[in-house]
């Protein structure tokens, strides 16, 4: 048997952000990532942007620091530029990435604070006390073994660690409606200062879907950009819908994705110039998912609350990413944030219902379908899942849940914005 203080389910922004919040406030903390490598859709589905750390506006406001501002420092010191970039395509103020350095920053950052961390590993099994999680189970390479902490945080995205709990969730929208994943791709093989013209792009789409029986329907040629510090070409373009969460569906969308990756460069190699050399460097390692299970919360993010940009005296996080809905595949729709351009998540949201020592990050925590569209991003998983470690810790040292002004106040003390 382990014994921890916190322990983390999962390795993306959120879980990253837990383990720091959660060390910073004096635990000892164990991070546990199903993956051989930490930084979630980043990395292990090619996203490689961090979105909801700026605001959205002429210039770039940040409304997430602490654990977050951590990576960026982290990152800007191997020598990635972490300066905010406009999408030319909608506006949004993100931070571009390269994955390979990413993996490693994260594996600086967190061993600088000392959190164990245990890869492809992954918790298998929860027992339930009550109204408290007691021990997990983690199933790695050597095994499974039990582990036992005062708190836990999930930060799996798909809620696993809610799952083994036996916590009551709902998957997609409630109705079973699940919003379409998306299989980014990295082509290599271009000229340096090849200018991409989008024109073109969409004609390639139109050949594409002439040539292939599986159709992209972002006619006007999706987002685009290079890959920071190459010639390589970043593109995400292809989605597939998402019926349910069978592995046959997963499969399917997997299998298809990789198959119109790469009948889509053999078009654009032999349709646009510039791309005849063109090669698909990489699709995955998985395909990116938007949307599964939602597990029960004591608050639900609501719709109103994004659209009024809605603040809390129980905001324990910053949230301003517009709802961005993939509802249908191919065609997002976009609402704005109000007021003064972000929202707070109140503590609820990242509270279990039913579970006194469990708490949620990133795209598992409390929100309506349409609040989810916004809260799902890297950047203001960051900010939930520090919330969520720094709870997690406070937890743990005095039994019970902290009242949410000692957690604000904790959260001011490690560096975050509430």
């Amino acid at each position: 048997m382990t014994d921890y203080d916190v322990i983390v389910a999962g390795g993306g922004a959120a879980g990253v952000g837990a383990a720091l919040g959660a060390a910073k406030a004096g635990a000892r903390v164990c991070l546990v990532e199903k993956y051989g490598f930490l930084g979630g859709a980043a990395t292990n589905a090619q996203v490689l942007a961090y979105c909801g750390f700026f605001q959205r506006g002429e210039d770039p406001v940040q409304v997430i620091r602490g654990a977050g501002e951590e990576v960026l420092a982290t990152l800007d010191g191997m020598g990635v530029d972490r300066t905010a970039y406009r999408s030319p395509t909608t506006g949004n103020w993100i931070v571009l990435l390269d994955p390979e350095r990413l993996k490693l920053g994260l594996d600086r950052v967190l061993a600088d604070r000392g959190i164990d961390v245990m890869l492809h590993t992954r918790i298998s099994g929860a027992v339930r006390d009550g109204d408290r999680i007691s021990e997990v189970t983690l199933a790695g390479m050597d095994g499974a073994f039990q582990a036992q902490a005062g708190a836990y945080v999930d930060a799996t995205g798909d809620a696993n660690l809610s799952l083994v709990a036996g916590q009551a969730m709902q998957v997609g929208d409630g109705e079973g409606r699940l919003q379409a994943s998306t299989v980014p791709i990295r082509i290599g093989g271009l000229p340096a200062g090849l200018r991409i013209d989008r024109q073109k792009m969409q004609a390639a789409i139109a050949e594409f879907n002439h040539r292939s029986e599986h159709k992209i329907d972002r006619h006007d040629a999706g987002i685009y950009t290079k890959v920071t510090g190459t010639n390589d070409f970043w593109w995400l373009v292809i989605d597939r819908a998402m019926p349910d969460l069978t592995s046959a569906s997963f499969t399917k969308a997997e299998q298809t994705g990789r198959e119109m990756a790469h009948t889509l460069v053999e078009v654009l190699r032999d349709t646009v110039e510039g791309f005849e050399g063109a090669w698909l460097a990489q699709t995955g390692p998985q395909l990116g998912i938007r949307e599964t299970r939602h597990p029960a919360a004591r608050y639900d993010v609501t719709h109103d609350d994004v659209l009024s940009g809605r603040q809390s005296d129980q905001g324990v996080a910053r949230a301003a990413w517009p709802i961005e809905l993939h509802t249908e595949a191919g065609k997002p729709i976009y609402e704005f944030v109000g007021g003064e351009g972000f929202f707070h998540v109140p503590f609820d949201a990242i509270r279990a219902e039913g579970l006194e020592n469990l708490y949620y990050g990133g795209r598992v925590i409390g929100a309506d379908p349409h609040a989810y569209g916004s809260i799902r991003v890297m950047g203001t998983a960051f900010g939930t899942g520090e919330a969520a470690g720094v709870a997690a810790a406070l937890t743990s040292g005095a039994g019970t849940a902290p009242e949410v002004e000692a957690l604000q106040g904790a959260l001011i003390g490690v560096g975050a914005l509430v």
